[in-house]
């Protein structure tokens, strides 16, 4: 090879990179633009510097913005409340270092279904409201052709350790700081009433409903206990927010 050969190669070379560079640049430049104009034809469920919507179609984006609003308790309220949540915000609950509520609120519906009035902390109503507006009422409609009017449950707070098959144990439980909450049933629209002690174990429709949107809970909660757990569970999902990713 001349040495003229091996500049121009050198050259050709050099001046490929430099296109490469240029193009990247451009296609950085339009993206950052069409993710932060305020004008941006991107829709806002697909932009992660939009926030979260509860209603709005999930996509690859969404679980990003929602880690976002429940990192953030100014933006997990405004989120809840941009989508008409019931979310009526209390003083923090403080207690010890192991029980109390931040973030603390009065939630008496979703999106759609009602909630009988509990405290609980808006991570969790965020979480709540995810899952009944993308897996309760869906399914609702698919296998049971009705609506979920309200979600039952047991409660959210309870200043109290973790309970196992053997007695108490030493750990503190999650609703001792309102991150979780138990869901014992769902009243459908069409006047029927399902709860999981009498219908989980049946076969059916109601059964299916209820397994269904059991296992959907895990989309939206860390951990998830149904009556496939223990016999402590038997008659109510735990949905449980902070966790080590468990769904059984």
């Amino acid at each position: 090879m001349t040495k003229r050969t091996g500049r121009r190669r050198f050259t050709q070379l050099a001046a490929s990179f430099f296109s490469i560079i240029v193009f990247l640049f451009l296609v950085g430049s339009a993206g950052f633009l069409l993710v932060t104009h305020p004008k941006s034809p991107l829709p806002d469920h697909w932009n992660p510097l939009r926030d979260l919507s509860i209603t709005a179609p999930v996509t690859l984006v969404t679980r990003f913005q929602l880690n976002r609003a429940l990192a953030d308790g100014a933006q997990c309220k405004a989120v809840l409340s941009a989508d008409e949540v019931a979310f009526a915000e209390m003083e923090d609950l403080v207690v010890d270092q192991n029980c109390g509520i931040s973030g603390r609120g009065l939630l008496s519906r979703v999106v759609t279904a009602d909630v009988r009035g509990v405290e609980t902390r808006c991570t969790t109503a965020l979480r709540l409201a995810m899952w009944e507006h993308h897996v309760v009422q869906p399914a609702a409609r698919d296998i049971l052709g009705t609506e979920a009017r309200a979600l039952r449950h047991l409660g959210s707070y309870n200043c109290r350790r973790m309970r196992t098959a053997q007695g108490q144990d030493s750990r503190w439980s999650s609703h001792a700081t309102a991150d979780s909450i138990d869901i014992v049933g769902v009243d459908l629209a069409d006047g029927r009433t399902l709860n999981l002690l009498r219908d989980w174990p049946t076969e059916g429709p109601e059964s299916e409903f209820l397994r269904q949107i059991g296992q959907g809970a895990c989309d939206w909660f860390r951990v998830v206990l149904s009556p496939n757990f223990n016999k402590l569970h038997a008659d109510h999902f735990h949905l449980q927010g902070p966790g080590w990713g468990y769904c059984r």
